[in-house]
């Protein structure tokens, strides 16, 4: 059993999600939000930083899915939301554990079926897929759905890799 960390990160929520995957099967396991109590950036980070730390120390995770920067209409959002994205990348690599992106068109198509969802949409699949009694708020839905996601490429890539040593071993 694997458990895989989602992170949806934000200079003022980062959300988190962990579930556990064996085999083609995905349970759900915590999730939440780091909230930051400052409005100085440096602050913000570091809130991030060890917000995630924090949570990799108490679940143990596996591996790290994290969405991607996507390009907003203000640039300074976007460069505070890449630097938060940076500090969660960062608490994870000095972990040791192995961190994969997926934009935000990755993320809806792998759990709603849709690249153009809608945050409820997100919630609503997320809550069905991991049978929870609510949904969950939207950036811990936007976690957990990245965190699905990464459980679903990693699913495939091993079917892939088991059909192409499959016919690598023909008979003759």
């Amino acid at each position: 059993m694997a458990i895989i960390l989602g992170i949806d990160p934000g200079s003022r929520v980062t959300g988190y999600g962990l579930i556990s995957q064996l085999g083609a099967k995905t349970d759900y396991v915590a999730s939440g939000c780091i909230r930051m109590t400052t409005t100085d950036l440096p602050d913000r980070l570091q809130e991030v930083f060890q917000g995630i730390t924090a949570v990799i120390e108490r679940y143990m995770p596996q591996s790290v899915g994290i969405e991607q920067v996507f390009m907003a209409r203000n640039a300074d959002s976007a460069l505070k939301l890449g630097q938060a994205r940076g500090a969660a990348i960062v608490a994870a690599v000095s972990q040791g554990l192995p961190v994969s992106e997926y934009s935000a068109r990755q993320v809806k198509q792998s759990v709603v079926g849709k690249g153009s969802a809608d945050k409820t949409q997100v919630q609503h699949m997320v809550q069905h897929l991991l049978k929870l009694s609510r949904c969950p708020p939207a950036d811990a839905a936007d976690a957990l759905a990245v965190a699905l996601c990464h459980a679903h490429t990693q699913q495939s890539l091993i079917k892939i890799a088991g059909a192409s040593s499959t016919r690598r071993r023909r008979i003759r």
